[in-house]
């Protein structure tokens, strides 16, 4: 007795690629924007080595404003600039751009709040040894909190896994549009069975990669 998918499993193989795509190149982006934005944030703080009140405010509204809005309202709000920057506002690429604006922000925030957690004592000697600004930012704040800034990255990655899915609803493409288009729309159980336990498997292991990475770091 052989078990047939309702659907071609090169299309759930195709749409995972695209949810791995999405996730992983806005992942990236949100890291490598996000920490000098973290960086900045936590220096120009009243009481930082580069104490800037307005910049700070001004950067910390902007990263708010994004932060307090919706995926979904952004993802619709950026198709203007989706459409100048890729072409089109449908597909993978175009949903690159609203995740990436989405997930930097949010990734900023936590990255903060590990550089915060930093040892002050450990940024006063630094400076007492003459260090210089960029010096102090490289070997005492981003190693000393890089544990909390990867437990905090795991975590953006696993709100874009899902802000991913939700992106399916207007066409994105991943396992989001699969399960709205055959699992929802058609009503296919079986499909919406199928990429549930698929992003629940997902989910897990890169919170158990994260954490472990996160571990290993504490105790080396």
């Amino acid at each position: 007795m052989s078990f047939e998918l309702s659907i071609p499993f090169a299309q759930y193989t195709r749409a995972f690629a695209d949810t791995f795509t999405m996730v992983g190149i806005s992942g990236a982006i949100a890291f490598f924007v996000g920490i000098p934005v973290a960086v900045l944030l936590n220096v120009t703080t009243p009481g930082g080595f580069l104490a800037s009140p307005r910049l700070n405010r001004a950067v910390g509204s902007v990263v708010n404003s994004f932060r307090a809005t919706p995926f979904i309202v952004l993802m619709v709000a950026l198709i203007p600039l989706t459409r100048l920057i890729t072409g089109t506002s449908i597909g993978v690429w175009a949903a690159i751009v609203p995740l990436s604006i989405s997930a930097t922000p949010f990734f900023a925030r936590i990255a903060e709040v590990s550089l915060r957690e930093v040892d002050p004592g450990l940024v006063e000697a630094a400076q007492a040894m003459g260090c210089k600004k960029w010096e102090i930012v490289r070997h005492v704040y981003l190693p000393e909190a890089l544990p909390g800034i990867i437990g905090g990255f795991t975590i953006t990655l696993v709100a874009l896994i899902s802000s991913s899915a939700m992106a399916g609803a207007v066409g994105a493409g991943g396992l989001g549009d699969l399960a709205i288009r055959y699992g929802y729309q058609r009503f296919d159980t079986e499909v919406m069975v199928i990429v549930i336990a698929v992003l629940i498997v997902l989910v897990t292991s890169v919170q158990a990669a994260g954490d472990y990475y996160v571990r290993w770091l504490r105790n080396r």
